[in-house]
């Protein structure tokens, strides 16, 4: 691993996760439960790890304002635009392995 001091690590990690955002954003057909079954996070989870970095910094973000940051609108719109109802086989898998998720 090269060596690289911690400002531009954290700028680094900084434009990666701007990066994911966006792929998520402009994917708009990969629903949150895939992810879940698949890589074990989604969309949420991603928002509530933004509010728990902004929480041990002393800023009140709250869950929505995470969530809004993450979609790039209010949840309940992307919700509406974007998600599909969960196939049984969906559920089944996410029932099988996932982890507690709201």
């Amino acid at each position: 691993m090269p060596d690289i001091d911690p400002d531009t690590r954290t700028q680094l990690e900084a434009a990666a996760f701007r990066t994911l955002v966006a792929h998520l954003r402009r994917r708009t057909d990969v629903q949150n439960i895939d992810l879940m079954n698949l890589a074990g996070f989604c969309r949420n989870c991603l928002s509530n790890w933004y509010q728990d970095a902004a929480a041990e910094r002393g800023i009140d973000l709250s869950r929505p304002e995470a969530r809004e940051i993450v979609y790039g609108m209010p949840y309940d719109e992307w919700k509406r635009l974007h998600q599909t109802e969960a196939t049984p086989e969906q559920a089944a898998a996410f029932a099988a392995k996932a982890p507690a998720h709201d």
